[in-house]
């Protein structure tokens, strides 16, 4: 199933190739820069095929056996360890039943439903890592396939153009595209169902059915080896277009959470020099430049792609602008000494977006074939290892002390100020120019980062004063209530009756004299 390898290597000598960056991209004391045994991009079982990190060295053939293995070797534990539980409950329940025969009736009942219940939970346990745990009652896959309104989304544009398109790819191969898109179509229709297992699990249902897919027209269909190549590649471009949007970065991983901390990581590396990593591409010449900045294009670009082999193409394409590059500088043909360092000191300037989760969508659901063998097996490999290395890169990988590390790693100084302050005065003014503005803008960016601070800091001395007011207001309300009295009764008439004090003289009455 896999295709040519453009990249022939060299077979495995036997020893074990360390998947460990300390190992693997070792440092040569003759010379500055990274360099990887090609030997070690192989898999670690002597295969000859590619391997890969993801895969703890191993290809994914090789993988997918060893975790068949663990996964019946796991199942055979939990097996023995129910049958140990059930002898040991059976033997302690005959043993309590020989010394206590004697015993009421209602005790002896209460014994054996509490066997039966114990034998009920043993059996269920056995069940559970039985063949058949894994498929359902009729009726409860009845009612999986009852049509759901979070399933029936609507088809998007782009889903639609590769449906027909892989529809008018099969019409050419007649009866064995028919059985083909049969099979795509019941893959598809299972898969949301399958949404709740782990996205490990998910994966290994896609390699399956690639697997199944693949012997199927080899064997049945009698189909050619470069014709088996071109269906498998349709037939991923048309179910993970599909799938994409429940299998890319879920949030049942942490993927998105090793995409911040590899951008947080390139980010913090942002001084590090071409030399530093021994990069021998020139950018000062026009053609080496617009190389660059096409790879880092490229490494950028594959986010926006759907299909792990677009992605993978971008990656491929990213390489070739690098080989490129070297070509150009170095007037010969690159090596692949060349390559891995210039590869790292791209991710590093073009810091792509959610690498590690476009990473794992490769190596979980992409074409296996394409990532053993051939040029974009290699290309990705050697990615995987770029990545590794930018997450463990010290002082000792760049030939730094550890003190100078620490305060290009702090932002205290930059390598660039410190090679434009030791220039000749014969130097190119637009150089110059180009590292003072670089400078200006690396202070712009500490003062930015200063007055950001301040202000966080100034926001939360503001919010503690609102609370201590608020705080303060509210003691002085419970320590002096506010009570609020009743209004004063009016004053009564002089001449009405004085009903409140009796004590009080009659008023004075009018008296009429005669004259």
């Amino acid at each position: 199933m896999g295709g040519g390898d453009a990249h022939p290597l060299s077979q495995n000598t036997g020893r074990e190739p360390a998947w460990s960056i300390e190992k693997k991209m070792s440092l040569k004391s003759e010379r500055r820069g990274i360099h990887v045994d090609q030997s070690e991009l192989l898999c670690k079982k002597g295969c000859g095929y590619y391997g890969n990190p993801a895969w703890q060295g191993f290809c994914s053939k090789c993988w997918r056996e060893e975790y068949h293995k663990a996964r019946q070797r796991q199942i055979q534990e939990d097996w023995e360890l129910a049958e140990r539980l059930q002898r040991e409950e059976e033997e302690a329940f005959a043993s309590s039943q020989s010394s206590q025969g004697a015993q009421s009736l209602t005790f002896s009942k209460f014994e054996e439903k509490k066997t039966n219940e114990k034998t009920r939970k043993v059996t269920t346990v056995k069940k559970f890592f039985s063949a058949s745990s894994r498929a359902g009652s009729k009726k409860e896959i009845q009612e999986a396939k009852a049509p759901s309104p979070s399933i029936n989304r609507q088809t998007s544009i782009e889903t639609d153009r590769v449906t027909k398109e892989f529809i008018d790819f099969l019409k050419t191969f007649h009866k064995t595209g028919q059985e083909v898109y049969k099979q795509t179509k019941m893959f598809l229709e299972a898969m949301p169902y399958k949404r709740d297992l782990s996205i490990e699990e998910q994966s290994e249902c896609t390699q399956d059915f690639y697997q199944n897919v693949a012997e199927r027209l080899q064997t049945r269909g009698k189909v050619p080896p470069e014709k088996v190549e071109k269906m498998m590649d349709q037939i991923e471009k048309h179910i993970m277009t599909r799938l994409y949007k429940f299998v890319f970065c879920p949030e049942t991983t942490d993927d998105e959470k090793k995409d911040l901390a590899i951008q947080k990581r390139i980010r913090a590396l942002h001084w590090v020099t071409p030399q530093m990593l021994c990069v021998p591409v020139n950018e000062e010449i026009p053609e080496v430049s617009d190389m660059v900045v096409k790879a880092i294009t490229d490494i950028i670009e594959m986010d926006s792609k759907r299909v792990p082999r677009d992605k993978l193409a971008c990656i491929t394409r990213c390489s070739k602008h690098i080989f490129n590059a070297i070509k150009i500088t170095k007037n010969e043909p690159a090596s692949a000494d060349d390559f891995l360092p210039t590869l790292i000191y791209i991710v590093l300037k073009g810091n792509p977006p959610r690498l590690q989760s476009n990473i794992q969508y490769i190596t979980r659901f992409c074409n296996p074939s394409r990532l053993m063998t051939g040029e974009d097996g290699y290309y990705f490999t050697n990615l995987c290892c770029a990545v590794a290395f930018i997450e463990k890169l010290d002082a000792q990988s760049l030939n730094l002390s550890q003190e100078d590390f620490d305060r290009y790693m702090s932002g205290q100084t930059s390598p660039r100020k410190q090679e434009s302050e030791s220039w000749s005065p014969e130097a190119c003014l637009g150089v110059k120019q180009m590292y003072k503005n670089l400078d200006l803008l690396s202070q712009l960016n500490e003062r930015q980062e200063r007055i950001m601070t301040e202000a966080k800091k100034l926001e939360k001395d503001l919010i503690d004063w609102t609370d201590g007011i608020a705080k303060e207001v509210q003691d002085i309300v419970e320590k002096y209530p506010l009570e609020i009295k009743p209004p004063n009764q009016p004053l009564a008439a002089i001449d009405s009756e004085n009903v409140e004090n009796d004590k009080l003289p009659p008023p004075l009455q009018p008296q009429v004299y005669a004259g």
